[in-house]
């Protein structure tokens, strides 16, 4: 079950490998992400999100522009962890839908 993102990023490479030496790999992934995609080397099983693509898109370049925007420290710290909560909460919600997904939780 892999996280969109970096941690996708080097699993992928790592995937590929066990792909390689003739492992079968099956990848649950929400319908909704920004760089997991499929792969010849593995099946992938997808389950809905209750979230865009687009909302999906504008936190994460929101949270990337936050490590440039002025203010006291306390301000910096605040939007910080009020973006880290979202994350959680988004995080939270992929994994919940997975799991309320009996079909594919059966598979």
């Amino acid at each position: 079950v892999p996280v969109d993102g970096s941690h996708w990023l080097s699993m992928r490479e790592v995937l590929d490998v066990l792909g390689q030496k003739g492992h079968e790999i099956v990848i649950m992934a929400p319908e909704v992400s920004l760089r997991i995609k499929p792969m010849e080397r593995f099946v992938m099983k997808t389950y809905p999100v209750p979230f865009t693509k687009e909302d999906l898109q504008e936190h994460f370049h929101s949270f990337s522009q936050q490590v440039f925007e002025e203010g006291s420290l306390l301000e910096r710290f605040g939007k910080t962890y009020q973006s880290l909560k979202k994350s959680a909460a988004l995080y939270l919600s992929t994994c919940t839908h997975l799991l309320i997904n009996k079909e594919l939780v059966r598979y």
